[in-house]
């Protein structure tokens, strides 16, 4: 017979109220987490989570400010702004960078060059950041990329303006160029300014007058869609322009300067004594700085570098080079300043010079020499026997102390960045820097602008301009008149420096006379740029590249182009009412008079007599 089991209800109603008394603390344990948390995120990190939310939701966009523009005296626009179309990628918004990359390959051309600069500022840039990797898309390739627009997200086009030089070749060493920021550049300038800013000035006055051409960035706030396409602008903050700068070089002149090198290299600068201005700088050969903007091709940049004639130098500013005899009037006027000489006192020049007790004989550039002269016959026929004596009797401490104030051996102090200083030497330098005595020969060779001393052809601009002046100095600028948007243009004061203390203004006269027979006189080393329309003062001079021995000779046919010796010329006309200040240099030229004397003849032609002569 079957066992019958009963139920015991009781123990079945004590576990049913168990599990329901477990159920309902869960449950309201559970109510009471979701309650801390509602407030959590209610009334305690309210504020927190709507930042969030509107971050999602609205972005915060830099907008760039539009660079200054850059003028010539005369209003000839040398640096502006062109449009161009830039396809940029937001890494932050792209699923599969790569893959990408390799699908707008097949719809618009990108090179390998292209390649390595994107990855190169992705390394650089945020991953919310817009980098660009084609630059200058043509219309074709924006219609093709428009009609494929739905494939690329986290792809667009940005319309933008990349800095253009019309006049390129001519203006580079002056006008320097813009490129893209480096990583040493962006711990040395504001973020926040340069926030949606892809350039910077890299050097010449782009570099220097960075803070001025850059501008203020504006921002804008924009609301965006779930894909991070913009939907509609909430409110914006715009930019400020860069200021627009006007320089005191001339278009014209710098065109002149530079085409009548000729196939020479060399450089040559042209200031107003009255100012400073600087009116023409030029560095032959030129450079082209549009091919940086967008960083320059690795093929172009190593044909710039391995160029025998290194166009990317500038000569002007940065070449160091023996003045020769351009030194002569300076040196000439120390003695009559100084009392070492006079005027009109008579030294005979056999062709050498010797020191006292010494065998070595100190030539002259005119073999058996120039017979009796003066100091005026000396700076026309350019005499170096008449120098090695001056220079003995003056010292190196009186010709190092006298020469410097003119500014031989510091920089002229111009608003361009790379400034060398050239080398006025002297017992302190040589025995610091080579650790030996100063020697008497030295000084006989420094008086003819020779052995260590060394000028820049914007410092022999500089000095010449202050002994036209007789004394009067400015530091030379090229920066002439700033304007702000929406403001008046603001012409900026010359800037005079202390005036050379004089002795006797007929000393100053007397050098300056002596100059102007070096083109008037019959005997003159630059009589050959000689013109009736106004009167030029000058001096020609030739440094060596290499010393002759004792008993060689220079004979220029024989000697290979780059071993020849470099042709300067230092003028400044009209005589009466100095308005321009030239020196030039030929590298390797040979002759002042024939070479570099012809080069300023056709600058001051053109400033002074206007481009039709």
């Amino acid at each position: 017979m079957p066992q019958i089991t009963l139920k015991n209800y009781l123990r079945e109603s004590r576990l049913f109220r168990h599990r329901a008394l477990t159920a309902a603390v869960v449950i309201l344990i559970l109510v009471v987490i979701l309650i801390l948390r509602l407030q959590q995120l209610q009334i305690t990190d309210h504020s927190h989570f709507t930042t969030l939310s509107r971050e999602n939701r609205v972005k915060v966009v830099p907008l760039p400010p539009t660079r200054g523009l850059i003028y010539d005296r005369t209003g000839v626009l040398l640096a502006e702004n062109l449009p161009a179309h830039s396809l940029e990628i937001i890494p932050e918004q792209v699923q599969d960078l790569e893959q990408t990359l390799t699908d707008l390959a097949e719809i618009i051309t990108v090179e390998e060059s292209d390649l390595k600069r994107f990855e190169r500022l992705r390394k650089q840039r945020r991953r919310f950041d817009s980098i660009p990797l084609r630059i200058r898309l043509d219309e074709d390739e924006v219609a093709r990329f428009a009609v494929n627009r739905h494939r690329f997200p986290g792809v667009d086009i940005q319309a933008k303006l990349l800095r253009e030089y019309p006049i390129a070749d001519q203006t580079g060493h002056v006008l320097g160029y813009v490129g893209r920021i480096s990583e040493k550049e962006l711990q040395e300038i504001d973020p926040s300014n340069y926030s949606g800013t892809s350039y910077i000035g890299k050097n010449g006055i782009e570099k220097t007058y960075e803070d001025q051409l850059h501008g203020m960035v504006g921002v804008q706030h924009v609301e965006v869609n779930a894909l991070g396409r913009v939907i509609r602008v909430l409110e914006s903050q715009p930019p400020v322009p860069g200021e627009d700068i006007y320089l005191t070089i001339d278009a014209g002149l710098q065109n002149v300067a530079m085409n009548a090198f000729g196939e020479e290299n060399g450089a040559a600068v042209a200031i107003d004594p009255q100012n400073g201005n600087v009116l023409t700088l030029v560095s032959k050969p030129g450079f082209n700085p549009n091919l940086f903007v967008e960083g320059i091709s690795p093929t172009d940049y190593q044909a710039l570098q391995e160029s025998g004639d290194k166009p990317l130098f500038n000569r002007a500013l940065r070449g160091q080079y023996p003045p020769g005899s351009t030194v002569k009037p300076f040196l000439g006027l120390a003695g009559l300043e100084t009392g070492t000489i006079y005027y009109n006192q008579k030294k005979f020049c056999p062709g050498f010079f010797q020191l006292p007790n010494h065998s070595h004989k100190y030539r002259d550039w005119k073999k058996w020499g120039h017979g009796s002269v003066n100091l005026e016959d000396a700076i026309v026929q350019s005499c170096d026997v008449f120098y090695y004596d001056l220079a003995y009797q003056l010292g190196i401490d009186k010709m190092q102390s006298f020469m410097s104030r003119f500014g031989f051996g510091e920089p002229t102090g111009v608003d361009l960045v790379g400034e060398l200083p050239g080398l006025m030497p002297s017992r302190e330098w040589k025995k610091e820097k080579r650790r030996a005595p100063w020697y008497p020969g030295e000084t006989l060779i420094t008086g003819i602008g020779q052995g260590y001393f060394l000028t820049t052809p914007l410092q022999l601009a500089s000095a010449t301009a202050t002994l036209s002046m007789h004394g009067q100095k400015h530091k030379p600028r090229m920066v002439q008149a700033r304007k702000r948007p929406d403001e008046p243009i603001q012409i900026l004061p010359p800037e005079p420096t202390d005036a050379l203390p004089i002795q006797s203004d007929h000393n100053w006269d007397d050098v300056i006379h002596a100059m102007s027979q070096v083109i008037e006189g019959p005997r003159g080393t630059a009589k050959l740029i000689r013109t009736e329309s106004y009167r030029i003062a000058g001096k020609t001079g030739t440094a060596q590249v290499f010393t002759v021995k004792q008993e060689e000779e220079y004979d220029e046919d024989k000697i290979d182009k780059k071993m020849r010796d470099h042709a300067l010329f230092i003028a400044f006309a009209p005589v009466e009412h100095p308005r321009i200040a030239v020196a030039v240099l030929v590298e390797n030229g040979g002759h002042g008079g024939s070479v570099a004397a012809p080069i300023a003849k056709q600058i001051m032609d053109h400033y002074l007599l206007g481009s039709s002569q």
